[in-house]
């Protein structure tokens, strides 16, 4: 059995500013801590659940935050920022599962302590198929499209709820429970890693298959100014549907998310 897991840290219990988890900052080190050791719950309860190969994709920001000599060394790691994929490099059908580690609540909702959709300087909102939602719901696409399910998430209880509403079975794992975006009441560290690692093993063992193959997606996002919509729109297949408002739709999921992914590399090029 393969697993996948995509980690990041906001939604990692003790983590509640950006000092902690943005590099150069006196506090970062703290958090890359407290990422690696839900990382290693995870692989750990993959492991007893009968796993045989976990790959780890650190996903967030610079995605060297995951020190390699500090994550079991069972489990294999993807490192390094310019990737085809981004947050879900390395996935492709040979898995059999997947988790997201650390998620956080999108932008826009409240109480999501950090929260943001991928980029807290170009996007507003992100929908898909209709359905307001943050990194989870964007990430899934390309779960979908390999057929591998998502069957465990852990972060905040905006996090929660927004994996309970895309996937029933999921299993979510509330590490923590955000009171604004910059305040939260936390599990400790030890609690919080054994919660994820009894949801990794409870996920594994009701594991079912999931459809997966070409599925039509639409996905519109909504830009703090109306100079980055424009922007987007020249990407091919984007259209303006509003004076901040972009939406296109993909043939499947993992077209809809490099189509996604290309504008996010834009956005980052026009000055704020």
């Amino acid at each position: 059995m393969n697993v996948y897991i995509s980690a990041d840290i906001e939604g990692v219990a003790g983590i509640a500013a950006w000092e902690q988890v943005l590099p150069g900052h006196e506090d970062y080190p703290i958090g890359r801590r407290l990422m690696a050791g839900e990382v290693n719950a995870a692989i750990a309860g993959a492991f007893e659940a009968g796993a045989t190969r976990v790959v780890v994709n650190d996903s967030h920001a610079t995605m060297t935050n995951l020190i390699p000599d500090e994550i079991d060394p069972r489990a294999e790691l993807i490192l390094g920022r310019y990737k085809p994929m981004y947050m879900l490099e390395g996935l492709d059908g040979s898995f059999d599962a997947a988790f997201f580690i650390g998620y956080h609540g999108a932008i826009g909702a409240p109480h999501a302590v950090l929260s943001h959709s991928y980029s807290p300087a170009a996007i507003w909102e992100s929908k898909v198929d209709g359905r307001v939602v943050g990194e989870i719901g964007i990430n899934d696409l390309v779960c979908r499209h390999f057929g591998v399910p998502l069957v465990l998430v852990s972060g905040d209880q905006v996090t929660v709820q927004e994996a309970r509403d895309l996937k029933r079975n999921v299993q979510a794992v509330q590490t923590k429970t955000s009171f604004s975006r910059f305040s939260a009441s936390n599990l400790s560290p030890d609690a919080a890693r054994g919660a994820i690692s009894r949801g990794a093993n409870a996920a594994l063992k009701s594991l079912s298959p999931e459809a997966g193959g070409p599925g039509e997606a639409t996905v519109e996002l909504t830009f703090l100014t109306a100079d980055m919509a424009e922007s987007a729109t020249w990407v091919k297949g984007v259209e303006a549907v509003g004076p901040r408002q972009v939406r296109f739709t993909s043939p499947d999921g993992l077209t809809a998310y490099r189509t996604f992914y290309t504008i996010l590399r834009l956005m980052r090029s026009i000055p704020e």
